[in-house]
């Protein structure tokens, strides 16, 4: 029986990969489930609706990114306040930020369904695809409180040295998910209301199950109780996960950018080819993002206990890692670009060329996309939120958005594909700056 690894062990290369792969499998686990989505509704729906649900999804990531700042800066809490030696202050901490999340999930979830349709309009959707995005739009929204507790959970879980629980869980609400799509989709032929109800059914589940589990009596490290309000607590929180609430966002407003260039320049097949590489795209940066939540509060733990040996043995490793893996991704996604694009859009010619074509470009930005994402959630893992919102503001926001503005105009329609790959790059290079310049205050080197 393998010995329970515990935040305040030493960790080696293959201690770290161990306790980490949970949570790196867990992201990878979540982006398949969503390529499933996908292939339902491109090929038994049709590319309107797929097109639709691509439109609006951004959107709707934006209003459950809150799940992850509660997360991820209440993990990075949490974890370097248990290693100041303070466990009760960590478990009030604890049931605070869960209930936060719901009540938030609750108050965002019934604003948006009230206004997704002038959204939508905004947004520039009309006519069919309007309507597919309302309805789809509005059965996501009703399962938000949950979402925004699974997404807080994929951290939380790590925090309390429960990290496979969290997968476990995802594969329960993956299943489900892929179940549905299967049943109200290709059975039942619901369209989008189907492709919405399987996902809104995971969803539900992603969010209870944890809830239950760590409401019991004998939950282990931590388990839900009456919270006390510690507004300094909830401050701190918000701060620190500011770079993921702000990375989430940035995100899908640069998605929703991406998507007008593309109906300018290459119309609904446009949306289409980047959909196809967006739900690629997660899977391969699932990888570090998993990497990084599982890491974070190893970190956090030994920021908070002063040890600095572990601290410096934690980047080097994690760097290594992280490079190792960008190699790897990116000689996968060249050689897989073709045959991935073929599932979705293999029933168009000109799309699946558009889009075969686009995914060689995009491929490079795999080489630098990792160590950003790791260097903003290294300082979130340090209580830095400030730092790591600015880098995740710049890599996800600033860069990409200028990029995708400016390049197309001397490129056309590549111009967008590279825009990513520069955006990335200077992203790196940003990140790297903020290492250099912080390194004595928090003596990781």
């Amino acid at each position: 029986m393998k010995q329970i690894i515990q935040l305040s062990d030493h960790f080696g290369y293959r201690r770290l990969l161990r306790f980490t792969m949970p949570s790196i499998l867990m992201m990878i686990f979540t982006s398949i489930y969503g390529v499933v989505d996908g292939f339902f509704v491109s090929n038994f729906v049709g590319k309107t609706s797929f097109a639709a649900v691509n439109f609006i999804m951004p959107f709707l990531m934006v209003v459950g990114a809150m799940g992850f700042m509660f997360g991820t800066g209440g993990s990075a809490l949490i974890a370097k306040t248990m290693g100041e030696g303070n466990r009760d202050k960590a478990q009030k901490i604890f049931s605070l930020i869960i209930y936060a999340t719901f009540v938030s999930g609750f108050v965002i979830a019934v604003f948006s369904i009230i206004f997704l349709r002038p959204i939508a309009v905004f947004l520039g959707a009309e006519g069919e695809m309007l309507d597919h995005c309302v309805v789809y739009g509005r059965i996501i929204l009703a399962a938000l409180p949950f979402l925004m507790l699974q997404y807080a959970f994929s951290s939380l879980v790590v925090t309390a040295e429960k990290p496979k629980l969290g997968l476990m869980i995802t594969i329960a609400a993956g299943v489900i998910n892929m179940v549905g799509d299967a049943l109200f989709m290709a059975v039942f032929q619901w369209g989008v209301v189907g492709a919405a109800l399987a996902s809104a059914f995971g969803q539900v589940v992603g969010g209870i199950v944890p809830l239950i589990y760590f409401a019991r009596k004998n939950a282990g490290c931590f388990k839900i109780c009456r919270p006390e309000w510690d507004g300094k607590s909830l401050v701190r929180v918000c701060v620190n996960g500011s770079s993921e609430l702000m990375s989430n966002i940035s995100m899908s407003l640069v998605s929703m950018l991406y998507n007008a260039q593309l109906m300018k320049y290459a119309g609904e097949d446009g949306v289409a080819a980047y959909g196809t590489i967006m739900y690629v795209n997660f899977i391969f940066l699932a990888i570090f993002i998993g990497y990084s939540t599982g890491a974070a509060p190893v970190i956090s733990y030994h920021y908070g206990a002063g040890n600095t040996k572990e601290l410096n043995s934690l980047l080097k490793k994690s760097s290594v890692i992280i490079l190792v893996s960008s190699a790897m991704m990116f000689v996968v996604s060249e050689f897989m670009g073709l045959p991935l694009a073929m599932i979705f859009v293999g029933y168009d010619t000109a799309l699946l060329e558009m889009t075969a074509h686009a995914f060689s470009v995009y491929a490079f930005s795999f080489l630098f996309a990792g160590l950003s994402i790791f260097g903003s959630a290294f300082f979130t893992a340090l209580n830095d939120g400030l730092t790591s919102a600015l880098i995740s503001f710049l890599r996800t926001l600033l860069f990409q958005s200028a990029a995708v503005m400016v390049m197309p105009l001397i490129w056309g329609l590549d111009g967008i594909w590279y825009s990513i790959v520069a955006a990335e790059f200077m992203a790196v290079v940003v990140t790297v700056l903020f290492l250099v310049i912080k390194h004595k205050k928090y003596r990781y080197w």
